[in-house]
């Protein structure tokens, strides 16, 4: 057995190296485990799939969950913890899952994914944060950190724009550059800027006709270059096309194991020219790195980690996950100590769909039903029955189930339903073929509420459902996403106001899929996917639309209420603005409850398309009954600046900004104006710049108007209304009509002395 040493000496390890024991350290050993030189002290790294819990398989591993994998925590997948939007409570969940790690020897842990919620159908959607890039780059870097903490890297994944699974090894997103740089790109750069994950996982997909993990754009210039990356960047399993060209592009670990296949193909190209040997060199660095990054940890041997208190982990997160949709007639929290028989209604509430199914599948410690949780927590003080009411799997009703469900609901004061979506509508590999509930359980309920009119629906899913078409046959609608391990003690305690709910929808929820951005760009064709919505994913879309929707973005119930009050900001301006928001929040009801406050941001002055408003800064405030607590928000440059794709470069434009500060994206509370001076930026002058654009720079567009002087051409060129289409005429073309006073000579000389000019 190899010791393993305190720090690794990496510039004599690659003099020490051969080029073929270099080439060897870019491809894995086998499923989970970096490639050992043993002779030189290099150890082996283990690596194992789990955004939301640690899934150790054995060395003959799958990767897509169908072998067994050792016991650990299972946290709440991505889709539920990103409506806390807690990112305290995410870095509490990263180090659990760096403890956890340390007790089996992990190194590195898969996740977190990070890619936009582009389509409602994304059969990976239960993975992921959110539609919103701010809140899942806050959320994912908080995760990161965590974990890191412990000494344990995280894989950032899937960068990038991997955001459907149907074609996903192959298919091409096709986007518009600022599109890339404002919605699919900016959750990773937050995590490398605020955490700098140890790796980063390129994804199966092309971009734009390349694929991700051969994009030198993407994995260096982009990744490295701008947003300074300091680690490795692995391929997805199986994620490599053409080994060479993806280690020129700055893809340093292929894995699973080749099988040694790479490494010849490296070999060959270094030896042929196609591949610097200093290539090879920087991608080893990178992999030496990681290993010595982990040597710490290893050294220290498995740890033990409390898997109680994980579980209790586990539960506050459940709780903090779930959000209340609808609470009409203040039904919950249901009284524990009064009242006659609760009816527990549906399959979900004993056997918990907790977490989505492929790579991220975890084996629990344990698992709480919310049926035995409720049964204990009102044991001795209200009967509870229950009645399974359908089969999960099946999409047919069964007559004796439903009648036994109706039977039940009859002779309850109230029900609790457990609907939601069987395992077999979303996994990874594969994308939803629809938004609905299965059509048996939606019936379910319209008989249970034709029974009793008190019905509490809970929803088990890991994407949005569609709730619009049944929602008005319940009184409440609680969204219970996947939970985690400890997601039925935590519907029970948010049924029974043991905890409050304070969850935000971190996607939108629409009224009709037929609503939503993708409509025919989802999932693409012909090996291409077209990104024709542009920035308007989520509810960017719907607000640009003024589009009704069933539950914005932001929104979440509470068993209390607050009022926002004394909105003020301060500004600090200059080449990097600074604006401060201030506010009060009270908590106005009778109990103790959280309020999570977002900020969005509008550029009505803009001279580009920009969304209605963005989200650009949030947080979360917990207050007594009646106590009211001071609120304070940072905006930075970023907040109000877009990518300007002629420069390359963000940029702020001068003029108004509007400020909206509420508790959802259609729950804006307070509102205010700040003016920026901008960055002032204007564009070089061309030969074929328009007119327009010309008389709109303040030196060129004097020269241009003296020019002209008094002649007809010029009123014409002025008239507000007529005179716009010449205006658009490029100025060089305008120099070939018949007396134009300005040829080709004189604008070049005008370029030449304006282009230096501020203006």
């Amino acid at each position: 057995m190899t010791t393993t040493p305190a720090r690794l000496d990496i510039p004599k390890l690659l003099a020490d190296l051969t080029l073929e024991e270099k080439a060897a350290l870019l491809d894995g050993s086998d499923f989970w485990h970096t490639e050992p030189i043993e002779r030189l002290g290099i150890p082996a790294l283990m690596v194992t799939d789990g955004p939301h819990g640690l899934r150790k398989q054995p060395e003959e591993g799958d990767h897509l969950g169908l072998l067994d994998s050792v016991e650990a925590t299972c946290f709440p997948p991505a889709a539920g913890l990103a409506s806390s939007w807690d990112t305290g409570l995410l870095a509490r969940v990263g180090e659990a899952l760096g403890r956890e790690c340390r007790s089996e020897r992990v190194s590195v842990l898969l996740g977190p994914g990070v890619n936009m919620k582009r389509s409602p159908l994304c059969g990976r959607n239960f993975e992921y944060f959110s539609e919103d890039p701010l809140l899942a780059g806050e959320l994912g870097a908080a995760l990161v950190n965590g974990l890191q903490s412990q000494g344990v890297g995280a894989s950032l994944k899937h960068y990038m724009a991997n955001n459907q699974e149907t074609d996903r090894m192959t298919v091409s997103a096709d986007m518009d550059e600022r599109t890339k740089r404002e919605i699919y790109l900016p959750a990773f750069e937050t995590v490398v800027r605020k955490a700098q994950p140890w790796t980063i996982m390129s994804s199966y997909n092309r971009l734009n006709g390349t694929y991700v993990a051969e994009s030198r754009e993407l994995l260096t210039e982009i990744l490295r270059d701008e947003w300074g990356f300091e680690g490795l960047v692995v391929s997805d399993w199986g994620g490599v096309s053409s080994r060479p060209e993806c280690v020129a592009a700055g893809l340093d670990l292929e894995m699973p194991s080749s099988g040694g296949a790479g490494t010849a193909l490296i070999l060959d190209a270094v030896r042929d020219g196609r591949l610097s040997e200093a290539d090879v060199d920087l991608a080893v660095t990178r992999v030496l790195t990681l290993v010595d990054r982990s040597l710490s940890a290893l050294a220290a041997g498995a740890e033990t980690y409390d898997a109680d208190a994980h579980h209790a982990l586990a539960r506050e997160a459940a709780a903090a996950s779930a959000v209340l949709l609808k609470n009409e007639g203040g039904i919950l929290p249901l009284d524990a100590d009064n009242g006659g028989t609760v009816a527990v209604i549906g399959e979900f509430a004993r056997t918990p769909r907790y977490q989505g199914a492929g790579s991220s599948q975890v084996n629990p410690t344990r698992v709480d039903s919310a049926l035995e949780a409720l049964r204990t927590a009102l044991e001795g003080r209200r009967e509870v029955a229950f009645a399974a009411g359908y089969a999960i799997e099946s999409e047919a009703a069964d007559p004796a189930l439903v009648a036994e469900a109706v039977a039940a609901a009859s002779a309850a004061d109230v029900v609790v339903l457990f609907l939601g979506l069987p395992p077999s509508y979303e996994s990874e590999g594969y994308d939803r073929a629809h938004m609905d509930l299965p059509a048996h359980q939606v019936e379910l309920l319209h008989a249970v509420a034709d029974a009793n009119a008190r019905v509490v629906v809970v929803l088990s899913n890991g994407s949005v459902v569609s709730v619009a078409p049944w929602q008005d046959r319940a009184s409440a609608v609680l969204e219970g996403w996947l939970l985690g391990q400890a997601g039925g003690s935590a519907v029970a305690d948010l049924l029974l106001g043991t905890a409050n709910p304070s969850g935000r929808l971190a996607e939108t929820i629409p009224v009709r899929y037929e609503d939503n951005p993708t409509i025919g760009a989802f999932p693409g064709e012909l090996g291409h996917v077209r990104y024709a919505e542009g920035l308007l994913i989520g509810y960017r879309w719907y607000d640009a639309h003024r589009m009704p929707v069933a539950y914005p973005f932001g929104h979440g119930l509470s068993y209390t209420d607050f009022r926002y009050d004394g909105l003020t900001v301060t500004v600090e301006d200059g080449a990097d603005p600074r604006v401060t928001v201030s506010l009060t929040v009270t908590n106005t009801g009778d109990r103790t409850g959280t309020e999570t406050v977002q900020v969005y941001v509008t550029d009505p002055e803009s001279g580009v398309y920009r969304p209605e408003q963005e989200l650009r800064a949030f947080t979360r405030v917990t207050l007594a009954p009646g106590e009211s607590a001071p609120v304070e928000l940072v905006l930075e440059r970023r907040a109000f600046a877009f990518w300007h794709p002629t420069v390359n470069a963000w940029t702020v434009e001068g003029g108004a900004f509007g400020i909206r500060v509420g508790s959802s994206s259609r729950d804006i509370r307070c509102e205010t104006v700040v003016d920026l001076a901008g960055d002032g930026l204007r564009l070089p002058l061309a030969a074929d710049s328009t007119a327009e654009q010309w008389l709109a720079h303040s030196h060129a567009g004097t020269w241009l108007r003296s020019t002209f002087g008094d002649s007809p051409l010029a009123a014409a060129l002025g008239d507000p209304d007529h005179g716009r289409m010449l205006r658009a005429i490029p100025l060089s073309r305008l120099a070939r009509f018949p007396g134009f006073p300005v040829d080709d000579v004189k604008i070049a000389e005008a370029l030449e002395k304006f282009n230096g000019t501020q203006g």
